[in-house]
């Protein structure tokens, strides 16, 4: 449901802003590796892949690409568009 995935990138974004470290400009981002590789986030997200792009979707994160996969994308940065 619509409201789950709301509830689910909210969470995104507080692990996101934990994990993070800001920039010059003082977005947050993050490394999809360091993301995939937390185990609070490995049992948050059912499917964080999923939620990356819903949230990607919304204008709310940004990164390269449109799939990541662990392992091959793990130096992607995921960014924090919205604070």
């Amino acid at each position: 449901t619509t409201m789950n995935v709301e509830h689910e990138i909210s969470l995104l974004v507080e692990e996101i802003r934990r994990l993070g470290t800001k920039n010059a400009d003082g977005q947050v981002s993050v490394k999809f590796g360091v993301l995939f590789a937390d185990e609070k986030c490995a049992n948050l997200f059912e499917a964080l892949v999923g939620t990356l792009k819903a949230a990607k979707r919304r204008k709310i994160i940004t990164y390269q690409g449109e799939l990541l996969l662990q392992g091959v994308h793990d130096n992607v940065d995921i960014m924090l568009l919205q604070d």
